[in-house]
């Protein structure tokens, strides 16, 4: 396996070619193998923070609390105002949460609709 290939972001082995760049398929992260100028430990976190409502870092694994009601599209009712969703995956994009939320599965929610649990 090619250094190249590896990502300097998320440190995945699964790097491919788009051309003149190497793309991540996990964090969608594209470098150009011909660089040697690594990310620093400072731009990593600054592009990592996610918070919540309360203005508390999240991090993956943390448990949030719904804070408002949310429609859900496909369905007729919405996540009911202090849901508990256990097990976060923070992502990249619009919708900054990876979750399961219990009786509507797999989903993506907003950072600003939720607050950590103690």
């Amino acid at each position: 396996m090619s250094e190249s290939s590896i990502c300097p972001k998320c440190q995945s082995p699964y790097g491919y070619p788009t051309g003149s760049s190497m793309m991540c398929p996990e964090c969608g992260h594209e470098w150009n193998p011909n660089e040697n100028t690594p990310a620093t430990e400072t731009e990593t976190i600054a592009d990592d923070v996610v918070k919540d409502a309360n203005g508390t870092i999240l991090q993956n694994g943390d448990t949030v609390i719904i804070i408002k009601d949310l429609p859900v599209k496909g369905s007729s009712k919405p996540i009911k105002s202090g849901t508990k969703v256990k097990n976060i995956k923070l992502t990249h994009g619009d919708h900054n949460i990876d979750c399961k939320v219990e009786g509507f599965g797999a989903m993506g929610l907003k950072s600003q609709f939720v607050r950590k649990s103690n």
